[in-house]
Formats: C-alpha cells, structure tokens, sequence
C-alpha cells in the first residue's frame, strides 16, 4: 500500500508539473505576442514621425521657395525703379546740357542696368549653405532617429540640429570660395 500510495503522489506531481509548464509557455507565448505589438506600434509610430518631418520639410521647402520669389519681385522691382530713376535723370541732364553730357548719362544708366543684371544672374537660385543646411538637416534628422532607439523624436532633433549646423558651415565655406558671399 506505501508503493502505491508513493507511485499515486509521483505521478499526481508529475502530472501538476506538466501542466504548469503548459501554463508557463501559454503566458510567455501571449506575452510574445504582446511584446511583438508594442514593437509593431513602435516601428508605427516612427513611420508617423518620419511623415511628419517630411511634411515640414516640404513646408519649408515652400516657404523657402516663396521667400525667393518674394525677393526676386523685389528686385525686379527695384532695378526697374532705378532704371526709371537713371533715365528720368539722363532726360534732365540731355534736355539743358551738350550732346556729350547726355552721351555720358545715357552711358552710366546703361552700365548701371547692366551691373544689377549682372548681380541679379548671380544670386539666382539657392546657396550652397542653404543646400547644406537642407540636406545636412534631413540627414541627420534620419540618422538621429535611427541611432536613438529609446526616443526616435528626440534622436531626429537633435540629429537635425547638428546635421543642419554642419551643413551649412560646410555650404557656406563653399559660397565663399564661389564668391557667392564675402
């Protein structure tokens, strides 16, 4: 009767034991699962993030854009107002002075709308500092939140910082040797 009441007590905790065991990988198997979630929404959210500094990007890029319009209008008008000012004063000077006085101003009001034509043609489009600033942002931005894996926003921004800070000293070197920028 000892046997079998022994064999009766192994058995039932070999029976329990089994048993717990399929409980424990029930619960790692679920917590697997969850843990593959919050990952998931992780991997979700940088994707978000990612979205939204492309979309400031584009509105900057836009912003950027207007503001070289804007300057260019302003130019223009600017070089037109002087043009006007140039002959409205060569028209003064030709109509009380000798044929050589006038030949003189219609010659300085020439090469006065040909010297900010000149400057004009020169500045168009963007500077390698503003090219720089650009690319060195969005670069470091994108590395910034692939190197921060605890807080991807944080790693972009201050990624971008330093990325943008690079980028536009190294352009900005550039422009100078151009003769873009004194």
């Amino acid at each position: 009767m000892k046997n079998l009441f022994l064999t009766g007590a192994v058995s039932i905790l070999f029976l329990t034991s089994c048993n717990k065991d399929e409980k424990l990988q029930t619960s790692s198997l679920e917590q697997q699962k969850l843990d593959y979630q919050a990952r998931q929404i992780d991997i979700e959210k940088q994707k978000i993030a990612i979205e939204k500094e492309k979309i400031n990007f584009e509105r900057q890029k836009d912003s950027i854009e207007k503001a070289a319009v804007a300057k260019e209008q302003a130019r223009q008008a600017e070089a037109n107002r002087v043009a006007r000012t140039s002959s409205s004063n060569s028209k003064r000077r030709s109509s009380g002075s000798y044929a050589s006085n006038s030949s003189s101003g219609s010659s300085s009001s020439s090469s006065g709308s040909a010297g900010t034509t000149s400057t004009t043609t020169q500045k168009k489009g963007w500077s390698s500092a503003a090219k720089g600033t650009v690319i060195g942002t969005v670069g470091g931005a994108a590395a910034g939140a692939i190197i921060s894996r605890k807080n991807p926003g944080l790693g972009a921004v201050i990624g971008g910082v330093a990325g943008g800070a690079t980028g536009y000293t190294i352009g900005r070197a550039q422009d100078r040797k151009s003769g873009r920028v004194q």
